[in-house]
């Protein structure tokens, strides 16, 4: 029989029964769709959290105060510890290998602004901070290391922030720049404002406030002592894991501490970090492919289910075929032919389906979700396989029959 014939037959076969076939291409259709939709969503949340550690700063290690607990993990390591000193950020910068430093100072406190006020989180630092966690301004400037010396009360805002206390410039509220502010009683002038970086929630950039680090310690947090961060740009990528390893004796030493063990800091490496989060998301996507792979098998069950219920019903038409000279290589090619169409039928639907749902996530709501070709290709190679793995067993339970029983079949 030609191939053409049997793709002919197979598709009448299928269109015989449009509801139930449609019913059984649902299992398929829903199986395809998940796995599209929620590897998508998978694929976001991995490219979404590799963005965001790269939009930190290239080549960059953060010293954080706290010491190791019976865990692993540091206490004190956002903000509650006081072991870091500018004296340490200076002391680093004679390190080998070392760009640049920019000690940190963070608190939340509140602003109040023309249009509006909100608790908003302030970040002490000098001016070297820009270029290592690459801050970029739609307008004015970042703060000098003059105004920071002079404890200058001068701010750069993030987008969100911005908005918060001056409006949305689109929609008539006021242009921050030149505009002045409350800070804990205290006026600041701002002299800056950040491109938008995306993210939301408190811990984005874009709600920030940066001030000058003298600034922060003496009129903001009544100290002028410690910082809560260090962030150190290395000279290159491949120096980092040196740098890491020098920042730690050099703070050992410092902070007169012989038991590495008991390090009263954490030296964290961006390039860990980005590898840890990338293959913890990768992770997330197996796994929510392997749940909607469960679906695929329950719709893959039901196209075996429509199939046998096929063969007992046509159980005369496969005999009479056999008996005018069809071989069984010949029954068992056409039902396979027809599970294979039901499961790739359902598989471009499932697709279309899939990627609208991906679609409708990204734009009407804030996760990212990316649609990849490997697994638009890999769905489409699963609808497949399930159609002759699942089809396999009732195309050969036809060729199987006796001719002259199955004509006999009522």
């Amino acid at each position: 029989m030609k191939i053409g014939d049997t793709f002919e037959e197979a598709v009448i076969a299928v269109t015989a029964n449009k509801v139930r076939s449609g019913l059984t291409m649902l299992g398929i259709i829903i199986g395809i769709a998940s796995v599209i939709a929620l590897t998508a969503i998978g694929q976001g949340s991995q490219a979404s959290i590799t963005s965001r550690i790269e939009a930190a700063g290239s080549n960059l290690l953060t010293v954080i105060p706290g010491f190791s607990s019976g865990s692993g993990l540091a206490r004190g390591q956002f903000g509650g510890g006081q072991t870091l000193t500018p004296a340490d950020a200076t002391a680093i910068t004679q390190l080998n290998n070392v760009q640049a430093e920019a000690p940190a100072l963070t608190g939340r406190y509140q602003a109040v602004g023309a249009s509006g006020n909100a608790n908003e989180s302030v970040v002490s630092t000098t001016a070297a901070y820009q270029s290592i966690r690459d801050v970029t301004l739609t307008e004015g400037t970042f703060f000098t290391a003059e105004q920071d010396s002079s404890a200058d009360k001068v701010a750069v805002l993030g987008s969100a922030a911005a908005t918060d206390l001056f409006g949305d410039t689109s929609s008539g509220g006021t242009d921050p720049l030149g505009q002045t502010f409350r800070l804990k009683n205290l006026t600041f002038t701002v002299i800056g404002v950040a491109t938008a970086q995306g993210g939301f929630g408190p811990q984005s950039a874009d709600n920030e406030i940066y001030v000058p680090l003298t600034t922060g310690q003496r009129v903001l947090a009544g100290q002028a002592k410690y910082v809560n961060t260090i962030y150190v740009q290395a000279a290159t990528q491949n120096s980092m894991t040196q740098l890491q390893s020098d920042i730690s004796d050099l703070l050992l030493q410092r902070h007169n501490i012989t038991d590495s063990s008991k390090a009263d800091f954490r030296v964290m490496n961006q390039s860990t970090l980005a590898s840890t989060a990338t293959s913890t998301a990768r992770t997330l996507t197996i796994l929510l492919a392997v749940v909607a792979g469960i679906s695929l098998l329950v719709g893959g069950i039901g196209i075996m289910n429509m199939m046998l219920t096929t063969v007992t019903e046509r159980t005369r038409e496969i005999g009479l075929r056999k008996a005018i000279g069809a071989q069984r290589r010949d029954i068992s090619f056409q039902f396979l032919v027809e599970a294979v169409l039901l499961t790739f039928g359902g598989g471009i639907v499932g697709v279309i389906l899939g990627w609208g749902v991906a679609w409708g996530v990204k734009h009407f709501t804030t996760t990212t979700t990316v649609v990849t070709t490997q697994w638009v290709i890999l769905a489409f190679g699963l609808s497949a396989l399930i159609g002759i793995i699942f089809g396999l067993y009732p195309a050969r339970r036809a060729s199987a029959l006796n001719p002259i029983q199955a004509l006999r079949y009522e």
